[in-house]
């Protein structure tokens, strides 16, 4: 996979107190990933980016939430979350939850 497709898959980590007991405990980080991703590419892009070794990766489709907007009633997007285990030993430092 090239770079320009490991920077596309990752769009952004997804930060909650969910997921810094997930850091905590054992040792996940969660990532908003592109919807047409795939689990390869996910491990790959995360081993590539952040140079760690991924031990597994779980993949959510996450419904858009339906709001009303000014009187109007309308949905968010549809959008993936990837849980991704990285080794024991092995922590991905700009994501670190202090």
């Amino acid at each position: 996979m090239n770079n320009e497709r490991l920077y596309q898959v990752i769009r952004f980590p997804h930060i909650s107190e969910k997921t810094a007991r997930l850091q905590a405990d054992s040792n996940q980080y969660v990532f908003e990933v592109r919807k047409d991703a795939t689990k390869t590419e996910i491990r790959q892009a995360v081993e590539g980016l952040f140079e760690v070794n991924v031990e597994g990766v779980r993949v959510v489709n996450v419904k858009g939430k339906r709001k009303s907007f000014r009187f109007r009633t309308g949905r968010q997007k549809d959008w993936k979350k990837a849980y991704v285990r990285v080794r024991a030993g092995q922590v991905i430092e700009d994501l670190q939850a202090d």
